[in-house]
């Protein structure tokens, strides 16, 4: 059989069974069976399979069928141009929290921040959007927490494999746990996290591919999906410095309901919510009090 041939049957297997994008799934699940690139897949189409390449196929197709993302059967997913490995320990990360990194970057760039910006990510993951920061701002002190060990450890890796892994303090604990305030401690520039949002009793509605793979711990956002937003806008004061900001990733339909949190907590400017590329409110971003005039309200 030639790996042209194999590509169609693959294809139309997918296809039979409901899987979305079939082709391009085919495609890369074939070209990793066979330790080519997409490019180098389409350079050997009259190349006959080799023993056991074809079973391995099979293999990874079953997985797919199964309802595995193929993320986690690659082990790898691009985020800010940059390859993550991933697996059932972290959150797949998605196109639409490179609105974060963006905001960010704006943010690290204004004139007012002198020195080291030092940032903070709560709930870091596969260590994504903080490496992404870390690949951009060389001159920068990042701390990315994570309440999974696993996680971490997965976040490390990727931060090794980005040349970065200096740049960035991994702590485990949960939310604010490990960073309890003390005398010495700076406080950060920029805080920033994208938290479970999903609300819990959704969460067995979701589709299979995020339901029966993904991290609960890491879709889970209570009763109401607003648990780790209460939880972070009351803590935040205590290390964000004046002026600072704060950059929350949100679920559809809770941009109202987290602006109303963080007004009423009295320490931030009014907040501001930004729309991601499908036009869906992403993000929330808030400025704590400034110290002096000078600094302007909802200025990014």
């Amino acid at each position: 059989m030639t790996v042209l041939e194999i590509l169609h049957w693959s294809t139309n297997h997918l296809k039979n069974h409901q899987i979305e994008n079939d082709r391009l799934n085919a495609e890369l699940l074939l070209a990793r069976s066979l330790n080519l690139s997409r490019e180098g897949l389409y350079r050997n189409l009259q190349s006959q399979l080799k023993e056991g390449e074809k079973e391995t196929l099979e293999r990874m197709i079953q997985r797919r069928i199964s309802g595995e993302p193929i993320q986690y059967i690659l082990g790898q997913q691009e985020f800010w141009s940059i390859d993550f490995k991933v697996d059932p320990r972290v959150l797949i990360p998605r196109q639409e929290t490179e609105l974060l990194v963006e905001q960010s970057l704006l943010i690290l760039s204004e004139n007012y921040l002198r020195g080291i910006p030092s940032v903070l990510e709560i709930g870091t993951g596969s260590g994504a959007i903080a490496i992404a920061l870390a690949k951009e701002v060389k001159n920068i002190f990042l701390v990315a927490t994570d309440i999974s060990r696993g996680a971490l450890v997965l976040a490390k890796e990727n931060a090794e494999s980005a040349g970065v892994q200096h740049q960035i303090e991994f702590v485990n604990g949960d939310l604010f746990g490990p960073l309890r305030p003390s005398k010495g401690r700076k406080p950060f520039d920029l805080i920033l996290s994208n938290p479970p949002y999903i609300v819990r009793p959704e969460i067995g509605s979701l589709a299979k591919e995020v339901r029966d793979y993904e991290p609960t711990i890491a879709l889970d956002g209570g009763e109401d999906g607003l648990e780790y937003y209460r939880r972070i806008v009351s803590g935040v004061p205590f290390y964000l410095r004046e002026g600072g900001w704060l950059l929350l990733e949100i679920g559809w339909g809770q941009s109202e309901k987290v602006a109303e949190q963080i007004e009423r907590g009295g320490a931030f400017l009014e907040p501001k919510i930004l729309m991601d590329l499908s036009g869906i409110e992403r993000v929330v971003m808030a400025q704590k009090i400034p110290p002096s005039p000078s600094f302007c309200k909802g200025r990014v």
